[in-house]
């Protein structure tokens, strides 16, 4: 897709606009929900913390998703958290969980804790989208993120999601290609899970990286708010900036990703 505004047009219609700050308030959220509601169109998707998914749910029209994160950012292997925290964004109201899968277990070779807490997280979380975070900034041996890949699928994940944003290394092509790979390659989730680049995605030339990959893997049909997403919240000024006619936007604000 060489056409920038077509890149920053669908960029903006697959986005979840995110704030994960410790210090977030309803005023930041309710920020946030303004800017979700662009000029140019809606983002996909707004994503905060379980404590704030009711309160954006109430400040977006219906057709702006909420997804809240669980077991973040830490990705810890205790289920009964992850459980508690995946009820809570059930609770809310929202429509997306985005949990982190147990890194440090499928690190240790512990396959068997990493399925059994998504698992439970995939039944906590019945009829809403689970996107499951694999942080492959810290995983990075190509094998292990298919490992990761394979774990999450075969738990019934409706996307692959890169990272969370909180680590040195952010997303990647090497890590997106493998994840993308993973999908395509097996037969119950080619054609159903979605695929998230999250992290250090900043302007639309970063996105148009992703986008193709992801056309590439999954194709075409893969490019809509049901199989793709971008992670970020600085992006949203570069897309603006684009189908302003204004090119490129010159920074991007402090403390988003």
């Amino acid at each position: 897709m060489s056409n920038p505004a077509a890149t920053a047009r669908l960029a903006l219609s697959c986005l979840d606009l995110t704030s994960l700050n410790a210090q977030d308030t309803e005023a930041d959220i309710a920020q946030l929900c303004q800017r979700a509601q662009s000029r140019f169109g809606p983002v996909a998707a707004v994503c905060v913390w379980p404590r704030l998914a009711g309160f954006a749910r109430r400040q977006l029209p219906p057709h702006i998703a909420v997804a809240a994160v669980a077991n973040f950012p830490d990705g810890s292997a205790d289920v009964e958290r992850a459980v508690r925290e995946a009820g809570e964004i059930v609770q809310s109201g929202a429509q997306e969980v985005d949990v982190v899968l147990p890194y440090a277990q499928l690190l240790l070779g512990h396959d068997a804790e990493v399925a059994k807490l998504l698992a439970a997280v995939r039944r906590a979380s019945e009829g809403l989208r689970l996107k499951v975070i694999l942080e492959t900034g810290v995983l990075l041996d190509p094998a292990l993120i298919l490992r990761a890949s394979r774990l999450s699928l075969e738990a019934g994940a409706d996307f692959l999601k890169t990272s969370t944003g909180k680590t040195a290394i952010s997303a990647t092509p090497e890590a997106a290609r493998v994840m993308l790979g993973a999908i395509a390659a097996d037969p119950a989730a080619h054609a159903r899970v979605g695929f998230k680049p999250s992290g250090g995605i900043r302007t639309v030339a970063d996105a148009a990286v992703y986008i193709a990959l992801c056309e590439e893997l999954l194709g075409p049909q893969a490019l809509t708010p049901q199989r793709f997403r971008i992670g970020a919240s600085s992006v949203l000024a570069d897309i603006e900036a684009v189908l302003a006619g204004e090119g490129p936007a010159a920074t991007a604000p402090a403390g988003s990703y």
